[in-house]
């Protein structure tokens, strides 16, 4: 279980805990901080040997992040424990009951007030039958959750149910799982299923049986984990992000393979909407959140020069609550990397009840969001554990690519030539990005020496502007250092007031074998910062003299199309950021006050 938690503390870190069943008896520890807190907890107070329990690493939400609210959550003198993952919405008015009942309560948490809950129900409702129990309190819980439960007279289960909130099994022999990821049990089998929503699951040693939450039976869908215990780990990189930047090259080529006929024609398979329905959409909206936001602005730039479909890309946690305008010929696309947004999921229900074909763009399979959406369009770039998004970005901006060529085949918006073109460019870029990792040191050297930066600004224009968005988010994130990203053509309306000696800015410059008029007016800008004191570093692709005279330096990316820069240009300010959070002593996989997967709205 221990070393489930440390893999699964990308979702959450400020406290952890256990609870074993062992000779009718449950015994747990808990504690706040990290993973390895409970192991020092655990060292000083051991644990029996038992067969059966749970886990949890917490991310909080009501209550602070202490002992008390630490799960797992035992009550029932004792004799009942409880880890959940999500919030209960209508946890006071439940809790408002319960003490009316004569229940008491230790903590904070909306956790344990479902604790209490199920340990009622099964006193007064259903004695003996820990199954109907959680059917019956999952009935009576709103909002988001995962809850498994182990209770002294089950020796051989575990009781779980989930809604809107990652859940999943894994099948071994004489041994089964539970987590909220597989890479939870990874080490100990590779066959696993996914869970329908709304839905309850006992196991045992040998078997699981799934209902819905009113005693229904139910099926889940069996599937074989495609990664194995290696791709969890560091590969002997100081960090997961600095594995994961280095695994890009690997993320995009695997995002593009199988996309293919054997003549070169685009075939996305999992894409099963109706092409006469495609053919009809007459406006594209990209639903996300943070990263994959930006992810969304840059396929707005593609998918509407290549389809001529009007498209906007909206923040998921504001779209449902601005009245949008939304029908049958609306496509939606969702971006997540964990596929468990919540806020993005809500956005995908919200679409869908509007009459929206909704496709997904996801780098987990099985999760909530591909399954709800009409149809999926799989990333596949593996594990991403670091919090702050890199290898998932990259290959969502690919895979919104093919989608984008994907329709204006379809639509016949372009050429077979054209499009084959700009196929054959895609697949050079993870040589190309592995030529910008290559030239890591000098990153590296730059986020060392600015370390004690107050402040860094990025600019761009067309898809360079998602791209200064980015890398200031990406510094925020892990270095906890003001930035901000600004369109370049925005510098005279008042941004440029913030340009003083010293100030470190950021500039992405489009191709000057693209559109010229933009190249010759970013490099203007940067000479109007220039002349006012800031740091200038520019990104620039090889071959463009242009900028020199005004760079303080320069980072050279391999030449590429305008729509394809996002993927080299993105890759030096994921460097840069890792390299500063790195000089500044911070954790730059788990930083502070964020999880992988915001589950919760």
């Amino acid at each position: 279980m221990l070393e489930g938690l440390r893999r699964l503390e990308y979702r959450g870190y400020d406290s952890a805990g256990v609870a074993v069943l062992a000779d009718g008896s449950i015994q747990f520890r808990k504690k706040a901080g990290k993973v390895a807190a409970l192991d020092e907890e655990i060292a000083k107070a051991p644990l029996p040997a038992s067969t059966l329990g749970i886990g949890h690493t917490r991310w909080a939400t009501h209550g602070a992040p202490t002992d008390a609210n630490a799960h797992p959550h035992v009550v029932d003198n004792g004799n009942l424990a409880v880890v959940h993952n999500g919030i209960i919405e209508n946890f006071a008015e439940l809790k408002k009951e319960l003490a009316e009942k004569g229940y008491n309560f230790v903590s904070e948490t909306d956790t344990e007030v479902a604790a209490t809950l199920l340990a009622d129900v099964l006193a007064t409702e259903t004695p003996g039958d820990l199954t109907k129990a959680m059917q019956l309190t999952s009935q009576r819980l709103e909002g988001a959750f995962t809850l498994l439960a182990i209770q002294s007279q089950f020796p051989d289960r575990i009781v779980a149910a989930r809604l809107n909130s990652p859940l999943v099994i894994g099948l071994g022999e004489g041994e089964n799982f539970l987590s909220s990821d597989v890479s939870g049990f990874i080490d100990y089998t590779k066959d696993a299923v996914e869970m329908g929503n709304a839905q309850i699951v006992t196991i045992t040693p040998d078997s699981y049986e799934i209902t819905d939450f009113f005693g229904n039976p139910a099926e889940g869908k069996e599937f074989k984990v495609e990664w194995d215990a290696a791709s969890a780990e560091k590969g002997g990189f100081a960090s997961f992000m600095d594995k994961e930047i280095h695994d890009q090259p690997q993320a995009v080529g695997d995002t593009l393979l199988g996309r293919f006929d054997d003549k070169g024609k685009l075939t996305l398979d999992e894409v099963n909407i109706d092409e006469a329905t495609l053919r009809s959409i007459d406006k594209i909206i990209v639903i996300a959140c943070g990263t994959a936001a930006y992810a969304g602005h840059v396929a707005r730039y593609a998918i509407e020069h290549w389809c001529r479909i009007p498209t906007e890309v909206e923040l998921a946690h504001e779209f449902r609550y601005r009245d949008p305008i939304v029908t049958d010929r609306t496509l939606v696309v969702a971006l997540s990397q964990s596929g468990e947004t919540m806020d993005t999921l809500m956005a995908v229900r919200h679409a869908r009840e509007q009459g929206a074909k909704v496709i997904a763009i996801c780098n987990t399979r099985g999760s909530s969001i591909p399954r709800e959406a009409d149809a999926n369009l799989y990333t596949h770039a593996g594990p991403e554990i670091a919090v702050a998004s890199t290898k998932a970005f990259l290959a969502q901006i690919t895979a919104s690519y093919l989608l984008g060529l994907y329709l204006a085949q379809l639509r016949g918006n372009m050429f077979a030539d054209e499009i084959q073109a700009v196929v054959n460019e895609l697949k050079a870029m993870p040589e190309k990005i592995q030529q910008v990792i290559d030239g890591e040191e000098q990153v590296k050297a730059l986020g060392t020496e600015m370390k004690d930066s107050k402040s860094v600004l990025f600019l761009g224009r067309h898809v360079g502007f998602p791209v200064a968005l980015e890398g200031a988010l990406k510094l925020k994130e892990i270095a906890y250092l003001h930035a901000e990203g600004f369109a370049a053509g925005e510098l005279k309306h008042g941004p440029i007031a913030l340009i003083e000696e010293g100030q470190p800015v950021f500039v992405i410059v489009p191709s000057p074998r693209g559109r010229d008029s933009l190249h010759a007016k970013v490099v203007s800008n940067i000479q109007e910062i220039r002349a006012r004191g800031a740091i200038t570093i520019v990104i620039a692709e090889e071959g463009d003299t242009a900028v020199e005279q005004f760079a303080n330096h320069v980072i050279r990316i391999p030449q590429a199309p305008t729509l394809l820069q996002p993927l080299l240009a993105t890759v030096p300010l994921q460097i840069f950021a890792c390299a500063v959070a790195t000089a500044k002593g911070y954790d730059v996989d788990q930083p502070r006050n964020l999880a992988k997967s915001v589950t919760v709205e």
